[in-house]
């Protein structure tokens, strides 16, 4: 029977699992522990007054040897106060005064004159509650009308209302009254009214703190932002406008890893030039100014951080990360506070950078018509990307920061020292370039791959179509196309597991260095120049030629008493152009009006039943 009792024992003791307690920065208000107000919290002429009590207080307890009676004080009262009984406190409120210490524990703040709890705590005046509401509703408007504005409504409605009541009129609040409830509201529904949830949250909303990384490359933030300077060309000297910045931090160090400046909007394209930029090392000899120092900060981070564009929802973006092992961390929309330090580096470089360039504050540069670019000396582009190399390098890197806590390439060789990154080799960043490329999917036919009206081609793919037969379904081939360099594309293939290098076709050297923006412009251009050059007006002619050929075959067709020859339909076929996405017959509607147009001009074309006949399928 004892073990039996022993054995129970070992269970009386509760073996559910306890839930966890939360973390302090998330607990609600409601369930938070607020700890007593001390005698710090009060104004200074109160904490006076109530330490004048303790020491009264405390003079007593010495002076007194019997019990807190009016027999036992008066007399130590009057001789304190003698020749100021003004001042003198009454025995009894001395007694409540030691009473209230007491019965805190010793609390000094009990001895305060509680004044802020003094006034008329209820409203002088019911009744107009539901006008109030009415009012309030104006107020909390996302026009965001002014307290006045409301407060004047809020009078309207109640004197319109008086006029049909003969007893008990509703009273009406003074304007400092009527602020004064709208001042008592809780602010953040009043936000969320006039303001919207997303500045509402901005205002009141708790914003946690990061948990800083423990080593260089850990983790990594991206961001773009239009520069508030001006550049010109390099060449013609004409203003081009705002570029486009792309830029790399690494969080631990606060170094800058890579950037990408451009005229184009925000694209995958810029974010993955920046991204190489970030990751290989920086040969700066080609820079075309000398620099004092290195910029020894590259490799393969561990996670990139990124905001919600578009151009970071990239299918291409998440897979070549993924294939290079950096993990890509999204952050909330309408969040910059939690990618805050490339954020809060774009404003050091407007502060500290931009601030000395000419064409930093000509905002309206564009409009002015008496533009002299020697006379505003803006900066060229080329000059521009120079001396942005030479301030990273030089300047922000070997600076320490605001509050003289870091250095931050000292951080990144700190950093490097103890934990030092993993580094790609050659033929790791070979083919990091390749997957980092624009990702598409074209089909391979017997002349290699057409991308954008360029074809590409080169013996191996050809070695390849012959050793490799293709079904619909294998015939279509992912490729990867160098935004800036279109002279050759890599295209996948899954027989042999990677990517093979295609070059153009094209001989007159047009696509070397060519990037794929600008080959799109030129083609637009060229497409522009073929319109302007096309002869509309006998385009129209011989199209009413042939529509005129096709009534007359009909006529002779109709008036013939003979079996026509199949070959002479086919023609007519072929001239109506019978198709299943076009005509089903080669009747003419009847409503139709007749053309009399000269027909020997396309006569020949008629004489030959097979005049398509010689363009090959593939």
């Amino acid at each position: 029977m004892s073990c039996i009792m022993d054995f129970a024992d070992e269970f009386t003791e509760s073996t559910s699992a306890k839930k966890p307690e939360t973390p302090a920065q998330y607990v609600k208000l409601d369930d938070a522990e607020l700890l007593k107000r001390d005698l710090d919290t009060f104004p200074d002429f109160l904490k006076e007054k109530a330490l004048d009590k303790y020491k009264l207080i405390s003079f007593i307890e010495q002076e007194n040897s019997g019990g807190w009676t009016q027999k036992k004080l008066d007399p130590i009262l009057d001789r304190l106060f003698e020749g100021n009984t003004e001042k003198r406190p009454n025995w009894r409120t001395v007694v409540r005064w030691r009473k209230s210490y007491i019965d805190s524990n010793g609390d000094l703040a009990s001895l305060v004159v509680k004044r802020h709890k003094m006034g008329n705590r209820k409203k002088r005046v019911e009744g107009d509650e539901v006008f109030f509401e009415r009012a309030l509703s104006r107020f909390l408007d996302a026009k965001r009308p002014k307290v006045t504005t409301a407060y004047q409504y809020y009078k309207d409605v109640i004197t319109i209302e008086n006029e049909t009541i003969v007893d008990g009129k509703i009273p009406i609040i003074s304007y400092t009254a009527f602020n004064q409830r709208i001042k008592s509201l809780p602010p953040y529904p009043i936000a969320v009214a006039r303001h919207g949830k997303f500045k509402a949250d901005q205002w009141f909303a708790y914003c946690s703190s990061h948990i800083p990384p423990t080593r260089i490359l850990e983790r990594v933030e991206i961001d773009h932002t239009p520069l508030d300077l001006i550049l010109l060309d390099d060449e013609l000297l004409i203003p081009l406008g705002r570029p486009y910045l792309t830029l790399i931090v690494d969080v631990f160090s606060n170094c800058v890893l890579g950037f990408h400046l451009s005229y184009k909007a925000p694209s995958y394209v810029s974010a993955a030039k920046a991204i190489v930029h970030a990751i290989k090392p920086k040969t700066l000899s080609n820079i075309g100014i000398e620099l004092q120092n290195d910029w020894p900060c590259y490799g393969k981070f561990e996670t990139l951080v990124v905001d919600n564009g578009a151009e970071f929802w990239s299918k291409s973006l998440d897979h070549a990360c993924k294939e290079a092992g950096i993990n890509i961390q999204y952050n909330p929309v309408r969040k910059p506070w939690l990618k805050p330090f490339v954020e809060r580096f774009f404003g050091m470089i407007n502060q500290y950078f931009l601030t000395e360039i000419p064409g930093k504050t000509f905002s309206n540069i564009l409009e002015k018509e008496d533009y002299k670019p020697e006379k505003d000396a803006i900066m060229r582009f080329s000059v521009f990307v120079e001396e942005f190399h030479r301030w990273i390098v030089d300047i922000y890197h070997q600076d320490s920061d605001s509050r003289d806590t870091r250095i931050p390439i000292k951080q990144w060789q700190h950093g490097f020292d103890i934990y030092p990154p993993l580094q790609m080799e050659v033929e790791d960043e070979k083919r990091f370039n390749v997957l980092m490329g624009i990702a598409d999917e074209r089909t391979l036919t017997r002349n290699g791959f057409k991308f954008e009206e360029l074809m590409y081609d080169s013996t191996a793919l050809a070695d390849y179509r012959k050793h490799y037969p293709q079904t619909k379904d294998t015939i279509k081939k992912l490729i990867k196309i160098d935004p800036d360099d279109l002279s050759s594309i890599h295209v996948y293939l899954e027989e042999l597991e990677g990517y093979l290098k295609v070059p153009c076709t094209d001989t007159t050297g047009y696509t070397q260095g060519l990037s794929l923006h600008e080959h799109k412009v030129t083609k637009k251009i060229n497409r522009e120049i073929i319109r302007e050059s096309k002869d509309n007006l006998g385009l129209a002619k011989a199209r009413m030629a042939i529509h005129a050929r096709v009534q007359q075959e009909q006529e002779l067709f109709n008036e013939s008493k003979t079996k026509t020859k199949l070959s002479g339909v086919k023609k007519k076929a072929q001239l109506a152009d019978i198709s299943s996405t076009g005509k089903s017959t080669i009747v003419l509607p009847e409503s139709e009006p007749q053309k009399s147009i000269n027909c020997n001009q396309v006569e020949a074309e008629m004489e030959d039943d097979d005049w398509d006949m010689d363009l090959e399928g593939y």
